[in-house]
């Protein structure tokens, strides 16, 4: 490779790196899985390993992945939060230990499992818990105390405690409350967490600890960070302590030989089904810590310790039948059911078969045996067709609807086939779902299974029937009572008054989230109006395109819309037209992104701020963007400005604008 062709791919990389930190680590919603980032990152290692002259500071090689955050308040740690080094062979492995050996002549290691999930630094004062604080870009994090209180296995007083303690954890979520919280989503119509770290990561950082505390999230705590009245020489001593003291810690064992290193790593891997949550690793230490001192850290990396990632498992097993699952809107999702084989730590016996494209294009029969392994380490997918079975036929999509018997049809343009009946059963218990469910009308104590009740009961047969309700029929049903059906009656009372997006929202129109039925609310203020917009004008929205345009002007031209809409008015449901935004201001019509971290105002004070004046945010670079305000790791949103000629200006810039 020439130094101009390891530049231009060097630069790509970084862009490309950039990108899918803030993905995982700002936004907990990853694009790639960790294997393949793990490739992309040691792409660029190679690259500057060969061109030293390459390497800059601000190099996805060279700091933390994450970023402090704007949530919470910042928190300086005193003790930075380095991460690992990743190796992925035994030959790896020895280079680490032939490195430290160049240093200390006979070094003792620890291993341990590398849990899956989200830093954090725990502070104690007198053994009282006194703050956490997520890991951020290792030198300043964000204070999510309120949110690890309610994390129940994490100690918040310790007995003969020292007068301070700093610890560092791994906060995650276990693979039994995951897949519980799964199904829930799944059987609500909501998007499902992609795994358990992003699960966490997502619960950790929530604004509502209320929310945190019902995520069930756990802890291991695994170093000591600093400490006033107490020593140790080792670090298993620290743990040993961390232990006495309550703290929950995973298992961990000392070694003298590097093979003997690497057969714990592999011990480690055949026992990743022993433990509650997901591992990807093994963490290699030196044990001791004057030993660590001597060998000291690089600008992100400890040269004591080393992480040795696993693949991702695949294994072979047989198709034995599929399933159809009939969504929310009505779409057939093929769900396999395989015959059971272990894998990454669990039984897998289930996994999505997409549509019916996938099937066909895998070239998938019933009977055949395929190859499947866990995407991000947690969710079941197919990869590829290993061999056909002696006598299978190729797979028939149903022409009718497993649950209603009504026929099914495939749009143009779409890949998913869907049941044509609007009053099918299947549907209508995931549309009430997410009809009551937090984003959308936040109907507390209304959950499936309540649902299923009232539906089997005849109480309801449509969610216009929730607002015809009545607490003595409620307090009837089996495990209710008088106070609970008042409290579901006041939860339904309270709801009518509800923003006019969570209403629209709410309908389930196809294509339209939570963000999208926000905008469309924002642009045409009241639910009239949206009866009259065309679809050029609903394309205007920013954010909008054809598609979502024309499954909005379709809703609101059905029938059954104006009878809905009219039945909801007479029970009550406010529909409150939305104030309309400011119409004067030098950003009247201009439409902004924001991206990276801006020198002196949080990027919703500067989003306030342009809407003061007459602009709209966006969160997505497009043609119709005229300015994207870029702070410091603007990351991939200013890379496609750039790329399509936005005018891009600084914090400075925008003040010199108003001012």
């Amino acid at each position: 490779m020439t130094f101009e062709d390891a530049k231009k791919r060097a630069a790509s990389l970084c862009a490309e790196i950039n990108y899918h930190n803030d993905r995982y680590y700002n936004q907990d919603n990853p694009e790639i899985s960790d294997y393949e980032y793990d490739m992309l990152l040691r792409e660029l290692e190679n690259i500057e390993a060969e061109f030293p002259e390459l390497i800059t500071p601000d190099s996805p090689t060279q700091k933390v992945g994450g970023s402090k955050g704007e949530k919470f308040s910042p928190v300086a740690h005193a003790v930075p939060m380095e991460s690992l080094h990743d190796s992925f062979s035994a030959d790896e492995i020895r280079d680490f230990d032939r490195k430290v050996r160049e240093v200390i002549s006979d070094p003792e290691y620890v291993v341990e499992p590398k849990i899956d999930g989200l830093s954090v630094s725990c502070e104690y004062r007198n053994g009282v818990f006194v703050r956490g604080s997520t890991r951020g870009d290792g030198v300043t994090g964000e204070d999510v105390t309120d949110n690890l209180m309610t994390i129940k296995s994490l100690p918040k007083r310790l007995k003969n405690a020292p007068e301070y303690l700093e610890v560092r954890g791994e906060v995650y979520m276990s693979v039994a409350t995951f897949e519980r919280i799964v199904a829930e989503q799944e059987n609500n119509g909501e998007k499902p967490f992609k795994n358990p770290r992003n699960a966490a990561a997502g619960s950790l950082r929530q604004k509502d600890s209320k929310i945190t505390a019902k995520r069930g999230l756990d802890i291991f705590v695994f170093n000591v960070q600093a400490a006033q009245g107490i020593e140790f020489t080792t670090h298993v001593q620290s743990l040993d302590y961390l232990t006495e003291l309550g703290f929950p810690t995973a298992f961990y064992n000392s070694f003298d030989s590097i093979d003997d290193v690497l057969t714990e790593i592999d011990r480690v891997d055949a026992h990743r089904g022993d433990l509650p949550c997901d591992i990807d690793g093994a963490v290699v230490k030196v044990n001791n810590l004057s030993d660590r001192a001597l060998l000291g850290s690089t600008a992100k990396f400890p040269r004591w310790a080393e992480a040795y990632k696993y693949p991702p498992e695949e294994k072979e097993t047989e198709l034995l039948d599929i399933e159809i699952n009939v969504g929310r809107t009505g779409a057939l999702t093929p769900v396999g059911i395989f015959k059971p084989v272990l894998l990454a730590g669990t039984t897998v016996s289930r996994a999505t078969l997409h549509n019916e494209d996938f099937i066909r294009e895998k070239g998938i029969n019933i009977g055949d045996t395929v190859l499947i392994r866990k995407a991000g380490e947690i969710i079941p997918e197919v990869l590829s067709l290993v061999r056909h079975g002696s006598s299978t036929q190729p797979y028939v999509f149903p022409e009718f609807c497993p649950s209603c018997g009504s026929r099914v049809v495939r749009e143009e343009g779409e890949a998913a086939m869907r049941c044509t009946n609007t009053d099918c059963p299947a549907q209508l218990l995931r549309h009430l779902i997410h009809f009551v469910s937090r984003d959308a009308m936040d109907i507390d104590g209304l959950g499936p299974a309540l649902l299923e009740q009232l539906l089997s009961a005849g109480l309801i047969k449509s969610f216009i029937d929730l607002y015809r309700l009545e607490a003595e029929p409620l307090a009837a049903l089996d495990r209710m009572g008088k106070k609970s059906a008042d409290n579901i009656i006041k939860a339904v009372e309270k709801s009518k008054s509800a923003e006019i997006y969570r209403l629209v929202y709410a309908l389930g129109i196809r294509h339209i989230g939570e963000k999208a039925a926000k905008l469309l609310c924002e642009h045409f203020l009241s639910i009239d109006r949206l009866f009259e917009a065309s679809v050029e004008e609903i394309a205007e929205i920013d954010g909008y395109g054809e598609i979502m345009a024309q499954s909005v002007y379709d809703y609101f031209r059905l029938e059954g819309t104006a009878h809905l809409i009219s039945q909801l008015k007479q029970l009550g449901v406010e529909m409150k037209p939305l104030e309309a935004k400011a119409k004067e201001g030098m950003f009247l019509g201009k439409t902004f992104v924001l991206t990276g971290t801006l020198p002196t105002m949080s990027r919703k004070e500067a989003s306030a701020l342009i809407e003061q004046n007459g602009g709209k945010t966006s969160s997505s670079v497009s043609k119709k963007t005229d300015y994207v305000l870029a702070g410091e790791d603007a990351g991939s949103k200013l890379t496609k400005a750039q790329s399509l000629g936005i005018t891009i200006i600084s914090e400075d810039e925008l003040l010199e604008m108003l001012y």
